[in-house]
């Protein structure tokens, strides 16, 4: 009743979805396919960034990183 979704039906879904794919990408005897399957494209790496860079940039502005106050004497 309460507690967590039964997911098993899902995975076996997704993992009969990449065997497949990887099982036509060896039959073509195409490395590179094979690689794409798992690599992320180049457009990809830069959507990540994209989204990396104002969340470290809000991390650094939350946090103090010099150990005190400028106005020492």
């Amino acid at each position: 009743m309460l507690g967590l979704p039964d997911i098993e039906p899902l995975q076996q879904e997704v993992m009969k979805i990449i065997r497949d794919k990887t099982l036509a990408s060896i039959d073509a005897n195409d490395p590179t396919q094979l690689i794409k399957l798992f690599m992320p494209s180049a457009d990809q790496f830069k959507s990540m960034e994209s989204l990396q860079t104002p969340f470290w940039e809000a991390i650094g502005k939350s946090m103090d990183l010099s150990g005190g106050s400028k106005d020492k004497k």
